[in-house]
């Protein structure tokens, strides 16, 4: 079993980094910081790493300044976990030069890579492989470790909103509250703690709201200029692309955000009806049935166009 298998290596070695995706959400943070502290917690050697900071909703979780963005000089590690990244050029990281060992955990469809890959596409969020494992070490978890992983169980199902919000995500959330996790502290810190800057750019990006003539997808669009004048930044616009889903009759929600001049990263996101990952797939991208991203180049009026025309297609 891949679990038993990563707890003997994870007995057998001492030192680690545990990776995720840059521009992290909840799970990614949470997955992250909830193993990083365990294997602290079994006498391992470990650097927690992402190459953005962690987003300041995020920074009421005890000991999250254990995640940093510098790795030490020379670094390189027994084992590197890889967590919740679809692929590893999303760590911003050579992760295989600085390993003997990659592993790799994650729920989206398609991540394979690593030598050795714990994948299960049915979990709700990554933070729920990692409590798995960390059962399977016979680890009693901290505190600390049960409120990241909430976290990241409450990020990714929207607040168990969303069709991932499985039997076992309902379970796992219990028995982290079980051991004293506080769902009115984290729910208020991740959707009650927002910034004058980012209340400034929703108003930036909400009247940029587009709906197709059919009334089955919508967006939003986040310029480069919006950002300037609202003094925000791209953290800030987590979440944006839930606003055009909510729509009543919209499929698929769409943000469009500028990243530099002439290119575009697009988040998508599905009521279930669409399999959005496949279509971010066409553009080189992916993600998940409900929810993936892809980056194109070009004025924003073609890029428009490109997406739209898939769509128009997908929904003939």
């Amino acid at each position: 079993m891949i679990i038993q298998q990563i707890v003997e290596i994870i007995n057998s070695n001492q030192k680690f980094l545990v990776v995720a995706h840059e521009n992290p959400d909840g799970d990614a943070i949470g997955s992250t910081l909830g193993l990083a502290l365990a294997l602290r917690d079994m006498g391992k050697d470990v650097v927690a790493y992402n190459v953005n900071s962690v987003p300041a909703v995020m920074c009421f979780l005890p000991e999250s300044d254990f995640i940093q963005a510098c790795l030490p000089d020379n670094a390189f590690f027994d084992v590197a976990f890889v967590l919740d990244a679809g692929d590893v050029e999303r760590t911003a990281l050579p992760v295989k030069d600085l390993c003997q060992t990659m592993i790799n955990i994650d729920h989206h469809p398609g991540s394979t890579f690593g030598d050795l890959c714990f994948l299960d596409t049915t979990a709700c969020a990554t933070a729920v492989l990692i409590y798995r494992l960390l059962l399977g070490c016979q680890y009693q978890l901290s505190l600390p470790v049960a409120k990241a992983l909430y976290l990241g169980i409450l990020s990714d199902t929207g607040s168990f909103r969303y069709s991932s919000a499985n039997q076992e995500s309902f379970h796992v959330a219990g028995e982290l509250v079980g051991m004293g996790v506080d769902p009115w502290e984290t729910s208020s810190h991740l959707y009650e703690s927002h910034t004058p800057e980012r209340m400034r750019l929703l108003g930036q990006v909400l009247p940029t709201l587009q709906i197709s003539s059919s009334g089955r997808y919508a967006c939003v669009t986040m310029t480069l200029d919006a950002l300037k004048e609202s003094g925000a930044s791209e953290e800030h616009a987590d979440g944006f692309v839930n606003y055009p889903r909510s729509i009543n009759g919209v499929e698929v929600a769409l943000f469009f955000n500028q990243i530099a001049e002439n290119l575009y990263k697009i988040s998508f996101r599905s009521r279930g009806s669409i399999d959005v990952g496949a279509l971010a797939q066409k553009l080189g991208g992916g993600g998940h049935h409900n929810a993936a991203g892809a980056k194109l180049n070009g004025p924003l009026d073609e890029v428009k166009n490109t997406v739209f025309s898939l769509l128009d297609q997908l929904l003939s």
